[in-house]
């Protein structure tokens, strides 16, 4: 009997022992179940890397897009006034909000009679205008080169280069274009009546009185060399 109740009791004693054994595998393989795997946590830290890049690879896109975008509006306004340029430029007709019209070939007159909202393309309306008032002229043809020089600027952003060196070329080649036209510039003296004569009828050529450029430039010289 008490043999018996020996191999009971070492009986018990591994049950309880195997009982330990499972409810410890058991958690083993819980918790392995519910960590993911060193293969899956580096491929889901790729997917949000992957994701991250892709997201700032949009972001590097919007710059450029917005850059497009205010050369393409500057253009519109240059394309607008290209065409009343020059001695065989022709005349705009515009009609105001009150319905009156406006017949004129004079850039800034057009671009202060249009209605324009896109900043760069207001821009264009402001250099037109401090044109008119530092020189009194060319006030179509600064909006011209403006746009060919922003059509430009664009082939160059297409072909990948960065914008802060193209201004920097724009800035080395003004310096360069002020040099040549200082080096070719010829003085000239009030009193050169012929010369005075020649250069107010080459500006009257693009304006509406330009039938009467015999008469004007006389009296416009006449006039100047008397006050």
């Amino acid at each position: 009997s008490s043999g018996i109740n020996a191999e009971y009791g070492e009986f018990q004693t591994f049950q309880h022992y195997f009982k330990q054994i499972n409810l410890s595998t058991m958690a083993t393989k819980t918790a392995a179940a519910a960590k993911p795997s060193a293969g899956g946590a580096a491929k889901l830290a790729m997917g949000k890397g992957m994701s991250n890049n892709k997201t700032q690879f949009k972001d590097k896109e919007k710059p450029t897009d917005i850059r497009l975008s205010n050369i393409e509006a500057a253009k519109a306004i240059a394309d607008a006034v290209r065409t009343s340029l020059g001695p065989k430029g022709m005349d705009k007709m515009i009609q105001g909000k009150t319905g009156d019209v406006t017949i004129t070939n004079d850039g800034a007159t057009i671009l202060k009679e249009m209605q324009v909202f896109h900043p760069a393309a207001r821009m264009l309306v402001e250099l037109s205008k401090a044109q008119d008032v530092e020189a009194g002229d060319g006030t179509t043809s600064v909006v011209v080169i403006c746009g060919a020089l922003l059509d430009a600027a664009r082939k160059l952003l297409q072909r990948g280069i960065h914008p802060t060196s193209i201004s920097e070329a724009f800035q080395v080649a003004q310096s360069k274009a002020v040099e040549i036209l200082s080096s070719i510039s010829q003085p000239l003296k009030l009193s050169d009546r012929e010369s005075l004569v020649k250069m107010a009828s080459t500006s009257l050529n693009s304006k509406v009185v330009s039938q009467y450029s015999a008469l004007i430039p006389l009296l416009c010289i006449h006039l100047t060399q008397t006050v």
